[in-house]
């Protein structure tokens, strides 16, 4: 005959277990729930008409990710006035053939990236865990992915590489200046100089992987009126109530992904008012590593920007 505290812990056990399966069950099912976030942001000057801006970020694409493609190219539906891409598009050797279907329209119309790791090489197993010990390294010896066909395919249709440079791209009539970065997460970002000449009014848009602090300073240091960056997938797993319990890189937590302000370090221009600050928007992306294909409350998402006067 069992004992009453035999029972009641068997009891909690099962319990427990059912509990987990049920988080893993829906958490699963959780990074398959792609979802649209509009978002508006008061950066352009008086009397200028709305920008909408796309911002895809951490597809992590394998060939086999046909849902997500499917819903990527949607997105096309949408005719921003841009496209912004800031990385990890890819997920493994042969899938740049399934980006280029994925962004598919969006192709034909104004746009700009930026690489990330996953870029550069595939993906691995690790212990979900080691991120708790900081931002995550690349392996002693990683499986490398075609870059460079991935930055054909992107810049054949006329998309702008802002790879550690500086580039100009008209939008709806009017130019849009770009500052990029390569992937902060393996120290490659070299910020460009700065512009030559006569500083040109107009809106200014900074883009990086990887939102670490030094790359954020540096374009609100630049006059970004607005920063895109991605890499921390929201946390990917999330507490309710609390947020993300990570970011994969020295950004505090409750900036783990959403429109928020970023001071500059450089006095206003009249010398007497409060240091301006950029617009920083990170997305908590669209895909994860195939090993770990889960999400918990941090839905899986893209991001239409809608740029608007400030007041």
């Amino acid at each position: 005959m069992s004992r009453p505290g035999s029972r009641r812990a068997a009891r909690l056990g099962g319990a427990a277990a059912l509990t987990g399966a049920g988080v893993l069950a829906w958490s699963l099912a959780e990074a398959r729930a792609f979802v649209l976030r509009r978002v508006q942001v008061p950066v352009l000057a008086a009397g200028d008409l709305p920008l909408r801006v796309l911002h895809l970020s951490d597809l992590h694409l394998t060939p086999r990710s046909r849902r997500e493609r499917d819903w990527v190219a949607g997105l096309a539906a949408l005719e921003p006035d841009l496209t912004v891409v800031t990385g990890d598009l890819l997920a493994h050797v042969d899938a740049v053939p399934t980006v280029v279907v994925a962004l598919g329209g969006l192709l034909q119309r104004p746009g700009a990236f930026v690489l990330g790791s996953n870029d550069y090489h595939a993906p691995v197993p690790r212990n979900p865990l080691r991120y708790f010990r900081g931002p995550s390294a690349v392996d002693r010896d990683p499986v490398p992915l075609p870059t460079q066909d991935l930055v054909a395919a992107l810049t054949g249709p006329g998309w702008v590489d802002l790879t550690n440079r500086r580039d100009t791209v008209q939008v709806a009539g009017r130019p849009v200046r770009l500052v990029g970065v390569d992937d902060p997460h393996l120290r490659r970002d070299r910020m460009p100089g700065p512009e030559r000449g006569r500083r040109e009014p107009g809106l200014r848009l900074g883009v990086s992987h990887a939102p670490y602090r030094r790359v954020l300073g540096a374009m609100a240091d630049d006059g970004a009126d607005l920063v895109l960056a991605g890499h921390t997938h929201g946390g990917q797993v999330c507490v309710p109530g609390l947020g993300a319990l990570v970011t994969n890189c020295d950004l505090p937590r409750q900036f783990a992904k959403g429109l928020f302000a970023w001071p500059s370090s450089r006095a206003a221009d009249d010398g007497f008012s409060a240091p301006r600050s950029s617009w920083v928007n990170v997305s908590a992306g669209l895909g994860t590593s195939p090993f770990t294909p889960v999400r918990l409350a941090c839905r899986p998402e893209a991001t239409l920007l809608t740029l608007v006067p400030a007041a």
